[in-house]
């Protein structure tokens, strides 16, 4: 391509000035979000827990914070439906759930011990909840085996199935139907 001298004499084209000006915000604005696109995004590590029931339930969740406990609920899943209740790399092997099923009756629990209540919380400790004023909740244990993310799977009976060994899925008890 051949150009013309430029001289600082000359009498300056407008319309070329602001096709070059429009090139140069056209790229501004389209690069960054072509660079986004196309970086590699780093993977979500979350905690993660799905209703696989035919109902809604409410969640809460147990797990240590530093050197103590602590329990947070509720989450409300509906039916067939997933959420994210931890964001972020797990740090603790161990979780806690405990889940009820508010259209059927019946809860998904264990024996691991801890502080609840009715309304949205967030307890501090385990120990003495009666005394302090808070339900005592029997929640099941959930081994991440120290993956970075994991989602548990709640089921109905009839659809209950073990997880594969290392699949990332943990599948607690079925709750007891309501008579």
């Amino acid at each position: 391509m051949i150009s013309a001298p430029f001289s600082s004499t000359a009498k300056p084209n407008p319309s070329r000035f602001r096709r070059a000006r429009a090139r140069v915000l056209l790229a501004a604005g389209v690069l960054p979000v072509l660079a986004a696109t196309l970086a590699p995004s780093p993977a979500a590590a979350d905690f993660r827990l799905c209703n696989r029931s035919s109902s809604r339930v409410g969640i809460a969740l147990g797990y240590k914070d530093g050197n103590s406990w602590a329990t947070e609920g509720w989450w409300n899943i509906g039916a067939n439906s997933c959420e994210t209740l931890l964001r972020g790399d797990l740090v603790a092997r161990y979780y806690y759930v405990y889940a009820i099923d508010y259209d059927l009756g019946g809860e998904w629990s264990g024996k691991a011990y801890m502080c609840t209540r009715e309304k949205e919380f967030t307890i501090r400790g385990i120990a003495d909840c009666l005394a302090r004023g808070y339900d005592r909740t029997g929640f099941f244990e959930v081994d991440t085996q120290e993956q970075k993310s994991w989602t548990v799977q709640l089921t109905e009976p009839q659809r209950s199935a073990a997880p594969a060994p290392g699949d990332g899925r943990a599948t607690p008890p079925a709750p007891p139907k309501k008579p």
